[in-house]
């Protein structure tokens, strides 16, 4: 079982932008930049679970996902997470739908990675703001907050399918936070 680890922030185009310069300053390299769709799946079952299966569309890429939250008294969010490269995306949506999941939320983002001495800092647009996590153990990521002049950044709690349920588009069953890729640069 593999548990993330991981404490999330909400950032305005221009902390965002700091940040960046801290992690050169730093000595630290952009390691991706990608554009990702992610699909949400549910059912009542994973519901009463506070768990998720996602799909997640990386250029050619695609990743399986199951997600179930660990409750705790801390800013940092942790989940048992298993994860799993597919080969064919459309044959295992037709799987999930066959087993009852529904898609019920889809938002895109594009993400920036960052590999920060041992934690993962990434930088995510998603079409309602930017946003930074820094995954790591508990530990390691305070450390990071600290030598990065983070100290100040407020924690976001919720986890980007709940800030889409809330501020995404929704049509029927399923809410959207999609780009407009024409304006989109």
């Amino acid at each position: 079982m593999s548990i993330e680890i991981e404490k999330k922030y909400r950032l305005t185009f221009e902390r965002q932008e700091e940040v960046k310069r801290e992690l050169i300053a730093a000595g630290s390299n952009c390691a991706s930049s990608d554009f990702e769709e992610n699909t949400i799946y549910s059912n009542d079952v994973l519901r009463s679970q506070g768990a998720i299966v996602r799909i997640r569309k990386i250029g050619e890429r695609s990743i399986l996902t199951f997600k179930r939250r660990i409750e705790n008294q801390f800013d940092v969010k942790q989940q048992i997470e298993h994860e799993t490269d597919i080969s064919d995306a459309v044959a295992a949506e037709a799987i999930i739908a066959e087993l009852g999941l529904m898609p019920i939320i889809v938002y895109e983002k594009y993400r920036a990675t960052w590999k920060f001495r041992s934690v993962e800092i990434v930088l995510d647009e998603l079409p309602f703001g930017f946003y930074m996590e820094i995954e790591g153990s508990v530990t390691a990521i305070e450390e990071a907050e600290v030598l990065l002049g983070l100290e100040d950044l407020e924690t976001e709690h919720e986890t980007y399918p709940r800030l889409t349920s809330r501020l995404g588009k929704t049509i029927g069953e399923l809410t959207e936070a999609r780009f407009n890729k024409e304006l989109h640069k």
